[in-house]
């Protein structure tokens, strides 16, 4: 198995870039300069939970309906996290619908 820049296993690495949410995956992505596998998952960790998390502060202002969509998004949020966190570690990149293209491409440049 090949090692990330922190001397971890990639999987390790990976899930970890998930598990801290876009807070980890930004300062992954700073430091990891070589494996992909890692890069992707610390990009599109920081997108997609940073979106979750905007989403979910916007929608927050709508009375009523905003505390139920609040909720709904922080449930998918953890439910995508815990699925992610658990395929990273097994060494399966996930790509998420449409971001994870995107994050493919980016980190293949």
């Amino acid at each position: 198995m090949n090692k990330s820049v922190f001397g971890l296993n990639e999987n390790l690495a990976a899930a970890l870039a998930y598990l801290g949410v876009y807070v980890s995956g930004i300062i992954i992505l700073v430091l990891e300069r070589e494996n992909k596998f890692v890069r992707f998952a610390a990009l599109q960790s920081t997108i997609f939970f940073a979106t979750l998390t905007l989403l979910s502060i916007l929608v927050g202002w709508l009375p009523i309906l905003g505390f139920l969509l609040s909720r709904a998004i922080g449930f998918v949020g953890f439910v995508t996290l815990v699925y992610l966190v658990f395929t990273a570690y097994k060494g399966q990149a996930v790509k998420l619908p449409i971001l994870g293209d995107i994050c493919w491409e980016q980190v293949n440049k």
